[in-house]
């Protein structure tokens, strides 16, 4: 087969094309969790920037006062609960060593055999033990990579302020680089933005405000370790089929054992009727029920996306198994094949 010279030229720059897509992810792939952060960050904050761009026609001042505003905060927030979680984090070590597992579990349990006890509570010792060591372990390899996680800050805020700030051109290249045609392109845009605002407002969010709510149920209830506690109890709501009561249900069974009965049903009547059930009545208003991705998506995305991209696979995996469903399902109706019309 004889190639002419305008099929050897595109074969070129298809290569080339190729070579420095290659060099192009070497080059990024140590900052690119730090830069899809960023892009995520800015997406949560674009509907406060669009009000704001509203009223200031300059969008480098309104990126920056949205920036401003979100730096303020987090720093505020680290200079009040920084020395409060390193106090609380010193705490629980030091209370993990002194903690009698086997008398805590007598109480609980007067009548079972103490052979029973004695090889329960051997085993959870254990647990905590192991636990304690990697925390230790990692809370010391947090404070070794400082310059680092620096770094990595930097880039995400880098990342927000130009992407929230030359959003409109970002949007316009990529439908420049789209093939779809542009009536059904908007169709998938708005199905895929759909998706991920279920996901992020949906999950994350209202995950957020769940555990807030149990925080401040710790805190009503002077339940110690309170930073701890709820950072553990935010974590598991955006879990899906988990949630804060694998935080509060152990909290709700040590106080019937050392707080007055009433003041225990009070904080696990809380618990069930107002951390449990928020989301419930707070999600149908955030994003609508029609975009709602199956629970078992969102787990196995965020687990996996757990392992393969550290904390960010929290969002991304989900929404990566998300979109890929979403085409699947376009390939066996035979509707993706419509888009390129």
């Amino acid at each position: 087969m004889n190639f002419g010279e305008k099929e050897v030229r595109r074969l070129s720059t298809i290569i080339l094309v190729l070579i420095l897509l290659v060099l192009s992810f070497l080059l990024i792939r140590p900052i690119l969790m730090s830069i899809i952060a960023g892009l995520i960050v800015a997406y949560i904050f674009m509907p406060l920037h669009k009000k704001i761009h509203k009223h200031i026609e300059n969008k480098t001042l309104a990126a920056s006062i949205v920036s401003l505003i979100i730096i303020a905060v987090i720093i505020g927030l680290l200079w009040v609960m920084l020395p409060l979680i390193l106090r609380e984090i010193s705490e629980v070590f030091i209370a993990s060593q002194g903690f009698n597992m086997e008398n805590f579990l007598r109480t609980l349990f007067p009548s079972v055999s103490d052979q029973f006890i004695f090889q329960t509570s051997k085993t959870l010792s254990n647990i905590v033990e192991s636990a304690t060591t990697t925390a230790r372990s990692e809370l010391l390899k947090l404070v070794l990579n400082i310059p680092v996680i620096t770094l990595h800050l930097f880039i995400v805020a880098f990342t927000f302020f130009f992407a929230m700030r030359d959003s409109d051109q970002l949007v316009s290249f990529a439908k420049g680089l789209s093939p779809l045609n542009e009536s059904k392109e908007k169709i998938i845009v708005k199905h895929f933005k759909d998706m991920t605002d279920s996901l992020i407002y949906g999950q994350i969010i209202v995950g957020l405000v769940q555990g807030i709510l149990a925080g401040i149920g710790f805190v009503v209830f002077g339940v110690k370790n309170i930073l701890v506690l709820t950072v553990l109890a935010i974590f598991f709501s955006i879990l899906p089929f988990l949630g804060p009561f694998i935080v509060w249900v152990p909290i709700s069974i040590y106080m019937f054992t050392v707080k007055p009965t009433g003041i225990a049903l009070i904080f696990l009547f809380y618990n069930l009727f107002i951390v449990s059930l928020i989301d419930n009545f707070l999600r149908p208003y955030i994003v609508s029920r029609k975009t709602d991705v199956s629970p078992a998506i969102i787990l196995i995305g965020m687990l996996g996306g757990l392992f393969v991209f550290g904390i960010m696979g929290l969002i991304i995996g989900p929404l990566i198994l998300a979109y890929l469903i979403t085409l699947l399902e376009s390939f066996k109706d035979k509707s993706i094949y419509a888009l390129f019309d």
